[in-house]
């Protein structure tokens, strides 16, 4: 045993570091109820046998979840102490669980701790996610149900499902445990985080998104959260079929891709912003380049021709940072058809104006407001915080000359995601942008679920962009923008 994977050196099975001759509770696991009920006193016993049967068996699966985090914690010593850490990067998955899985066998054995066939295959799936994944998380980022996960601390990890938050029964040891398992994330994308540099971004091997917080600027514990990469890209056809906006807007969406109208989409955090980008991205033609730039590398494009950039932090010494204004500006210099920017946060947006109006025509990217005149007032303020002073007429100008459509989506107060409305840009009114709405999502009440009741509907008012559609090939027909009544 231990043939392949053993360290080498005074550290053996047999040897008995202070890191293993911890004791463990000798007794079985197997009765634990029992054994407490035995040495109770007679009225203890007969309080017990009065308990709800439910309270008793939640007790238990306490006691059990206790019992096998005390055993996972001390066999978890014992693997960092006996295997060879830098030899299970060539290690198979199978050879790894079989190893793991004998020193969990041979260590139960010499403690005297009987576990049963249930038990013992949970402790060995979690050893595993300890040694090669990120221990409690893992089973949530398995779980295709999940969207976000959300640490408060050791004790407390939420997951959103369906536009919902809720608690897990999921917990870390203690905050160590935590600590170990963010650093374990953060080193392996070279980045660090500690009390001088107390948050980090970063990104997954499956490239969900990670973002964590340490003390000293986290109070009660360590806030991690994480975004889900979704590894089937939604398409179209899903999100209309999910209620997020109907055929009509799908068909005026087509035609505003396909003929190269530069895009915004605007929304809060969690609305389905980067979805809702990724799936207007599915309109673009094959013969089209195409350079993505992010923070975090999330876009899914589908295309043959994409150039993907990411933004990079600066390291210990404050220096080597790449930001995204950076990357547009290489952008430039590479011949794209389109500009795709993740979202556009700060001094970035004036090159993205630029890119817009100067031959990069369907270029799109995001940004956070909750309506299209505050996305307007939006890029306003960061051309102000990027430092450039222009008169508010010639910043709202190139504003008008750069945007033609803004799509609103919102996460709604019963969870669902929807795109609330289509407005496009038609040009100044003195020195205001004209704009007009061409679809929106009507609410018209809620069930006594606390659904919401609404249908989407066109406002009545054609597209200002109708004849450079029908130049294109893309003549929509003019039932597509009649309002429809409420049911």
């Amino acid at each position: 045993m231990f043939s392949r994977y053993k360290k080498t050196g005074d550290k053996a099975v047999g040897n008995k570091s202070p890191a293993t001759t911890s004791k463990l509770p000798q007794q079985p696991m197997t009765r634990p109820v029992e054994a407490a009920s035995a040495s109770a006193s007679p009225s203890m016993r007969r309080a017990q046998a009065l308990a709800p049967a439910a309270t008793i068996a939640m007790d238990r699966d306490r006691k059990r979840r206790e019992r096998l985090g005390e055993i996972k914690l001390e066999l978890h010593r014992h693997l960092l102490d006996n295997l060879n850490l830098s030899a299970l990067d060539t290690a198979s998955e199978n050879d790894l669980r079989a190893e793991i899985s004998s020193i969990a066998s041979e260590v139960l054995e010499e403690k005297g701790i009987v576990l049963n066939r249930e038990d013992r295959t949970q402790l060995t799936q979690e050893l595993y996610d300890e040694v090669k994944g990120l221990g409690p998380l893992e089973t949530l980022l398995k779980d295709d149900t999940v969207n976000d996960i959300l640490v408060n601390g050791p004790q407390r990890i939420f997951v959103e499902r369906n536009g919902k938050l809720e608690l897990t029964d999921v917990t870390f040891k203690d905050e160590k445990h935590l600590l170990r398992i963010i650093d374990k994330i953060v080193s392996a994308v070279g980045r660090r985080v500690d009390e001088s540099n107390p948050y980090v971004d970063a990104r997954l091997g499956d490239g969900s998104r990670f973002n964590a917080m340490v003390p000293p600027v986290a109070v009660d514990g360590s806030l991690v959260s994480i975004r889900k990469f979704k590894k089937e890209k939604l398409a179209i056809d899903d999100l209309v079929r999910f209620g997020a906006f109907s055929e009509e807007m799908a068909a005026y969406l087509q035609a505003a891709v396909a003929t190269r109208l530069n895009i915004i989409v605007s929304g809060g955090t969690g609305s389905g912003k980067t979805t809702t980008l990724n799936a207007l991205s599915s309109f673009i033609d094959n013969a089209e380049r195409i350079l993505t730039i992010e923070d975090t590398a999330e876009l899914q494009l589908q295309q043959i021709h994409v150039g993907r950039m990411e933004s990079r932090p600066p390291n210990v010494e404050g220096k080597g940072a790449v930001t995204q204004r950076d990357c547009l500006r290489n952008a430039l210099r590479m011949r794209p058809d389109r500009i795709i920017v993740g979202e556009t946060r700060g001094e970035e947006v004036i090159d993205m104006l630029q890119a817009m109006n100067t031959g990069h025509d369907g270029s799109m990217t995001t940004i956070h407001a909750n309506s299209a005149r505050d996305g307007v007032s939006r890029l306003e303020n960061m051309i102000a915080m990027a430092g450039i002073e222009m008169p508010i007429k010639a910043v709202r100008s190139q504003i008008a000359s750069a945007v033609n459509l803004i799509v609103q989506v919102n996460r709604l107060q019963d969870g669902s995601r929807r795109m609330t409305s289509i407005t496009e840009l038609t040009g100044m009114e003195g020195e205001v942008i004209s704009m007009q709405e061409v679809f929106r999502f009507q609410r018209v009440g809620l069930t006594p679920e606390n659904k919401i009741i609404g249908h989407f509907t066109a406002t009545g008012v054609r597209s200002h962009f109708s004849e450079r559609f029908r130049l294109w090939g893309y003549d929509l027909p003019a039932s597509i923008f009649e309002p429809i009544a409420a049911e």
